[in-house]
């Protein structure tokens, strides 16, 4: 072997030992290449140096009670002798500049090794990237000389960051990066090489972790994920070339290798959290993927290999014992999750699965955090709020009842010995999490719900009662001094006022619910009170929150229900003239403050209605939408149009939807939407008040509209006509084309100011005309004018069958939007104020009274007013008056702030800014249950449209809406048939379903009754009627119809049907063989007296005339024809029931009544207690007929023109 080989081979030899770590080998090999490549001293003087460095640190690692980052002695390494020779190498080489490199790297390595980190900072190459430059030749690089110029990149910025110059190391770490491109250029890298890399990473992410957190470096930085994009890089190369990294220890003295993932995920996490922009340093950009699902990706990557490593190296703990790192995580994990299942994160930035998917993956990691705790509160309540947003309710409370078990026997183990344990929530969080639970169970469930969310209530007003009193909110920022025990150990620290002001919100949400639920009236009352008190307790401006928009809109629809409209108007109106949004919400462009007030500007055009101001009660349902500032804000910029077309028009529009920027409405969730429906019917309903129905059928096509917008993909599809669709398109009452935008929320200079709702299209006459426009059904369409038309009458069966007229004024038409109310007791108009004219003439602006408070009438001319017409009245008068017709019988009035002083409301609530409501966890619910969420919707929106059809006479157009209705109902009955899961029955809807199968058809079956009484086909009415009950034996509009037919049989006013069919006679007319009052007969005399039954000249043999009444308050008994009452006379002789038939038809409809009037759904249901009174009437208990009408006239007074709890599809929760 030739000379030169053999040099080739030794220095081969060397290089692989000082790569592989063979320390051992290298004085040998030194000594051989000093023998023969006498021109490579630089080479062995460095290595030899390098060996001994290596010795002496071994020697300083092995004596006991050593440290890993202890410097080792200069006397151990004989620093006197080797640096000088290392620095006369340096000098005497000139030939080959890797030598000289790696001498100078082993210089500075020297004096880092002994402590000398200024000196070492100085040896080191300062340019390292200028340095690698000279020796990179095409041939390469040795393997030796990248690991040395790791080396030096590491050392230099170890010793800038032992002098607290953390940013001048994070730039030499930086510049140093491009060294490591050999690491991960595809080629397995050896011992010592993959060891100063993870040193340099390793170092790297940690030092940039210290500066984030101490300010130094920001997130908003480009880089400011390069150093763990680098470690996460290195971690899949190793994977990849088969040497795998595992978890614990890179190297002695070195942090966990999960602690480098734990604070990569603490910094992309940061970034989620701030919503800052995605950095795009050392990371391949695509233009495929946006920045959201570039972040998200990421985010989940670097969770998977933290959870791995964490869950692999912790051990199931003692019961003693806590695994904060877990719980750390995991908390970690949730703050994430609260971000990405937000509103500003859609799912088609989230991935396969979206939001559902999201949830189910956090669920996956919260079990196998809990597989390595033990009784983990915080676990057991992130279960319970995770499961309730992918609609989980049963898993939900099964993870809550296991939290609050678990929790109240710790605080009670806490409470004997004194001794606080860590790993128990605080007060604080359980307060909060009870709360988030009875919400939940308000809002989602039905009666059990209820029920449990009551006794919760119970068990957290008694939790409140044993804290200390909570922190004060004008004292927040003074140092308090907590009560302690005897051993100075702070057992219950004070609370916060937002936690106590929720905790008394939840309570009283809890109350109002049992109060709607429960059967028992006197416990009704005192829950309707009790809640009444919670929540001004949680308005409290001393330690409770004044601003929560939540608490405000129930407080006020509960004062609504007990008819104190002032004190409710009062806190509405705070509410709505409380401070603008703020600078960050108008940038956001989210509009939330205005979409959470959209339930308060409803609220507030039913109460105006239950004050009979209608046409500021239409302006309130304008408002609700005109606070959007643009329609195109709500509705996008599309051209919406009130028609339906064609499919191929809608596909068309549907591939040019992603071009096009889309409106609010397609970011809110279904209830958002369902209350946006809600405003439109209620704004038809006042129209129809204001109008007739003729016009509200008119408008009604708007409603259909509105539900296709909301609801893409769930249109309502156009039924088919017998009749040519006029060419005319649909018309308001503003006589403008109404369209989405155009006809519910137009421009102010498109209405009528603010009297607002003028008549249709007036023409050359002036007169108001009817435009024949309306939903098409599948019936004929009828057209209509409303030209002579008069306030209908009402028949009542009262003393001398008199016909109680409607009281309101000429303009105000008294068909209501409930059913029917054929037997509805009117409100009246205040005698002080005038009649309203059906023209848009100027009104009076003298002051009158209504509900017992002075008020305004608003200027016709009022378009400068704009919204500041609902608050002038105010401010006129006293809130707190007890109101006309009160009997005494109101709760306890609002006594606050809001009703003591005078001057704008705002002020005198003390609100300068709403806080937004501190809402549950978005809900996704299964795509089945969303549908059948929205097709009850739609039920809801055809009957009320077959209920204006039938107040405007139009019969086979309102059967057309319910055939629509059917076909709905039919399909949904057949999609919970097939249901397997039993989630979901006929009876009951399921969480947070809207109505029962069942239910709906007893709405169907009820409208059907109401438009067959319209047809004068009692009954017809009768069996619909019974066949809703059949359905739903509670169903209130249908148990006053039924009843009222039940009295009808009772007086006999509704006599049996002949038993004798009638003759057709040659000429076609037909003839009765029985006496003509054997039919239905309208009572003309008082109940107590009947007429002559006239007969035809071949009266039946033995058919007599009529005995003489009693003048008693009793019926008399059945005596027919002479015959006694036990003597019944066949069927074909009898012209009226027996008596025990009549007595059995009045006490069926007194039980129907009595349950009714019982329940949560009628205890304030004023045509049920007008019938009621009418039954006690027929009983003979005049005293209670009267008691009970008084009552039914205070109902009246404080009704709206719908009920009040069309507000929120939640019950009390907004």
């Amino acid at each position: 072997m030739s000379r030169s080989s053999k040099v080739a081979q030794y220095l081969a030899r060397l290089e692989d030992a000082r790569c592989d770590g063979k320390w051992d080998d290298v004085p040998e090999l030194v000594r051989k290449v000093r023998k023969h490549a006498t021109d490579r001293l630089c080479l062995t003087t460095t290595a030899e140096t390098e060996y001994a460095i290596i010795k002496a640190s071994q020697k300083q690692q092995q004596r006991p009670g050593s440290r890993p980052a202890t410097a080792v002695s200069p006397k151990d390494l004989d620093v006197a002798q080797l640096v000088p020779r290392l620095l006369s190498a340096i000098d005497a080489e000139a030939t080959i500049t890797e030598d000289k490199y790696q001498a100078q790297v082993c210089v500075g390595w020297i004096h880092w090794t002994v402590g000398d980190y200024t000196e070492a900072s100085v040896r080191l190459p300062q340019n390292l990237e200028n340095e690698l430059g000279q020796i990179d030749q095409p041939s390469g690089i040795s393997e030796w000389t990248r690991v040395c110029s790791i080396k030096a990149a590491y050392l230099k910025a170890n010793c800038l960051a032992r002098n607290n110059e953390r940013v001048a190391a994070l730039a030499v770490f930086e510049s140093a990066l491009a060294s490591l491109s050999y690491v991960w250029s595809g080629e397995k890298g050896r011992k010592q090489l993959r060891f100063w890399a993870e040193l340099f990473l390793t170092e790297f992410c940690m030092l940039q972790s210290q500066a984030l957190e101490k300010g130094e470096k920001t997130l908003e930085d480009p880089n400011s994920l390069a150093p763990f994009r680098s470690w996460a890089k290195y971690w899949e190369v190793s994977k990849d070339q088969g040497s795998a990294l595992v978890g614990g220890y890179g190297f002695r003295g070195a942090v966990p290798r999960r602690r480098v993932w734990n604070e990569y995920y603490a910094a992309i996490s940061g970034i989620l959290q701030q919503d800052l922009p995605f950095p795009t340093g050392f990371v391949d950009v695509t233009n495929e993927a946006s920045a959201y699902n570039q972040l998200r990706a990421e985010l989940k990557k670097v969770e998977i290999a933290y959870e791995g490593l964490l869950l692999n190296e912790t051990s199931f703990p003692r019961a003693e014992e806590q695994r904060q790192e877990i719980e750390d995580f995991v908390a970690a994990v949730m703050k994430n999750w609260s971000v990405l299942n937000g509103r500003d994160w859609h799912e088609q930035d989230l991935g396969p699965g979206g939001k559902e998917g999201l949830s189910r993956g956090i669920l996956d990691i919260l079990y196998r955090a809990a597989t390595k705790t033990y009784h983990s509160t915080a676990i057991l309540r992130y279960l319970f709020t995770v499961h309730l947003s992918v609609a989980e309710f049963d898993l939900a409370f099964h993870a809550f009842d296991s939290y609050l078990e678990i929790v109240k026997k710790g605080k009670a183990r806490v409470d004997k010995t004194g001794h606080p344990e860590p790993s128990l929530d605080d007060d604080a969080t359980v307060l909060e999490i009870i709360s988030q639970a009875i919400t939940a169970l308000c809002k989602y469930g039905f009666r059990d719900a209820s029920e449990k969310a009551h006794n919760l209530g119970i068990e957290l007003e008694a939790m409140l009662q044993k804290l200390p009193a909570p922190l004060p909110n004008s004292q927040d920022n003074i140092t308090t001094l907590d009560e302690e025990d005897g051993n100075g150990v702070i057992l219950h620290p004070r609370i916060s006022s937002r936690v106590y002001a929720l905790s008394w919100q939840a309570i009283g949400i809890s109350q109002a619910q049992w109060s709607r639920t429960t059967f028992d009236a006197s416990a009704r009352t005192e829950s309707q009170s009790k809640a009444i008190r919670s929540f001004q307790k949680s308005l409290s401006p001393e330690n409770g929150n004044p601003t929560d928009v939540r608490t405000l809109f129930t407080l006020a629809l509960l004062l609504a229900e007990q008819r104190e409209l002032a004190a409710a108007i009062d806190i509405v109106k705070a509410a709505l003239m409380s401070n603008k949004k703020t600078v960050e919400q108008a940038e956001s462009g989210l509009y939330l403050r205005e979409r959470s007030l959209i339930p308060l500007w409803h609220l507030l055009a039913l109460l105006l209605s239950a004050r009979q101001d209608f046409v500021m009660a239409a302006r309130a349902c304008e408002g609700a939408f005109e606070q959007f500032d643009d329609p195109a804000v709500l509705f996008g910029p599309q051209n919406l149009q009130g028609t339906f077309r064609s499919e191929h028009l809608n596909e068309a529009e549907a591939r040019d939807d992603k071009t096009q920027s889309k409106g609010l409405v397609d970011e809110m969730d279904d209830l958002e939407k369902e209350g946006m429906i809600e405003v439109k019917m209620t704004q038809l309903a006042l129209l129809e008040l204001l109008e007739g129905p003729e016009v509200a059928v008119n408008a009604s096509h708007e409603l259909l509209v509105l539900y296709a917008r909301l609801f893409n993909g769930v249109q309502p599809r156009a039924p088919a006509t017998t009749q040519k669709a006029p060419t005319e398109v649909p018309k308001s009452s503003a006589g403008t084309i109404r369209t989405v935008r155009g006809g519910i929320f137009g421009s102010r200079s498109e209405k009528t100011p603010p009297r607002g709702l003028a008549r249709v299209g007036t023409g050359e006459s002036g007169r108001g005309t009817i435009v024949p426009e309306r939903p098409q059904t599948t019936q004929t369409a009828v057209s209509v004018s409303t030209n002579g038309t008069s306030n209908p009458t009402i028949q009542v069966n009262g003393d001398a069958g008199e016909t109680r007229r409607s009281r309101r004024s000429s303009s105000v038409r008294s068909r209501r939007s409930d059913s029917g109310r054929r037997n509805s007791l009117r409100k009246r108009e205040p005698s002080a104020q005038p009649k309203r004219s059906a023209s848009t003439a100027s009104a009076s602006h003298a002051p009158h009274n209504v509900d017992g408070e002075d008020f305004y009438t608003p200027a016709a001319d009022g378009t400068p007013q704009e919204r500041a017409d609902f608050f002038t009245w105010s401010s006129k008068g006293e809130v707190a008056r007890q109101q006309s017709f009160s009997k005494g019988r109101g709760l306890l009035r609002f006594d606050s702030s809001a009703s003591s002083t005078r001057g704008s409301a705002s002020d005198r609530l003390g609100l300068h800014s709403l806080s937004a409501p501190s809402s549950l966890p978005m809900v996704q619910f299964a795509k089945e249950q969303v549908k059948r969420q929205r097709q009850t919707v739609l039920v809801k929106v055809w009957l009320m449209i077959a209920t204006f059809y039938r107040r405007a006479k139009m019969y086979a157009d309102a059967k057309g809406a319910i055939d629509e209705a059917v076909n709905l109902v039919d399909g949904l009955e057949s999609e919970v048939a097939k249901d397997t899961s039993g989630s979901v029955t006929l009876r009951d809807p399921g969480w947070g379903g809207k109505k029962s199968v069942e239910e709906l058809w007893g709405d169907v079956q009820s409208e059907l009754g109401y438009l067959a009484l319209a047809e004068n086909s009692l009954e017809l009415a009768r069996d619909h009627f019974e066949e809703a009950l059949i359905h739903y034996p509670d169903h209130p509009s249908a148990i006053v119809g039924l009843s009222n037919i039940l009295l009808d049989i009772y007086n006999e006013t509704l006599l049996p049907p002949a038993a004798i069919p009638s003759i057709i006679l040659p000429d076609g007319q037909s003839t009765n063989l029985m006496p003509a009052s054997s039919g239905p007969q309208k009572r003309q005399a008082t109940p107590n007296k009947k007429e002559n039954i006239p007969e035809l000249p071949s009266t039946p043999l033995g058919l007599g005339g009529n005995s003489q009444q009693s003048d008693t308050l009793e019926p008399p008994l059945h005596e027919t024809n002479g015959l006694s009452a036990e003597e019944l006379p066949p069927p074909y002789k009898a012209v009226s029931l027996p008596l025990v038939d009549r007595l059995a038809a009045r006490d069926r409809a007194y039980g129907l009544l009595s349950g009714l009037t019982k329940l949560g759904t009628g205890w304030n249901y004023s045509d049920a207690w007008f019938a009621l009174a009418r039954a006690h009437e027929d009983s003979g208990q005049p005293d209670k007929a009267k008691e009970v009408l008084w009552w039914c006239v205070e109902l009246e007074e404080g009704m709206g023109v719908r009920e009040w709890n069309c507000v929120s599809a939640n019950g009390y929760v907004l």
